[in-house]
C-alpha cells in the first residue's frame, strides 16, 4: 500500500512539475513574441517582415510634423485654415443680412 501512495505521490509531483514546464515554455513563448514584435521581424520566404516599435514610432512622429504638404500635420493646417475661411465668409455674410433688415 505504501508503495502505491508513493507511485500516486510521484505521479503527482511529475503531473504538477509538467504543468509548471508547460506554463513556463507558453510564457517564454509569449516573452519571445512580445521581443519580436517590438523589434519587428525581417522578410521570410513567402511573409513580408515587419517594422519593429521605434520605427514605426518614427513614421508616427513624422506625420506630427510639417514637411511641405504631405504630412497629416499639414494637412489638418490646410482644413484649419478651410474652415476659418468658411466661418468668416459666413460671418460676413450673415453681417451683411442683419445690415439689409435694418
Amino acid at each position: 500500500m505504501t508503495e502505491i501512495i508513493a507511485a500516486c505521490v510521484g505521479l503527482a509531483a511529475l503531473a504538477g512539475g509538467v504543468a509548471v514546464i508547460t506554463k513556463l515554455v507558453n510564457f517564454l513563448k509569449k516573452l519571445s513574441d512580445a521581443i519580436d514584435d517590438w523589434q519587428g521581424e525581417p522578410d521570410r520566404p513567402g511573409v513580408p517582415g515587419r517594422p519593429g516599435v521605434m520605427q514605426r514610432l518614427e513614421k508616427i512622429e513624422a506625420q506630427l510634423r510639417p514637411n511641405g504638404g504631405h504630412s497629416t500635420r499639414d494637412v489638418v493646417n490646410r482644413v484649419e485654415q478651410t474652415v476659418r475661411r468658411v466661418e468668416d465668409t459666413l460671418a460676413a455674410s450673415l453681417e451683411a443680412q442683419r445690415g439689409d433688415t435694418n
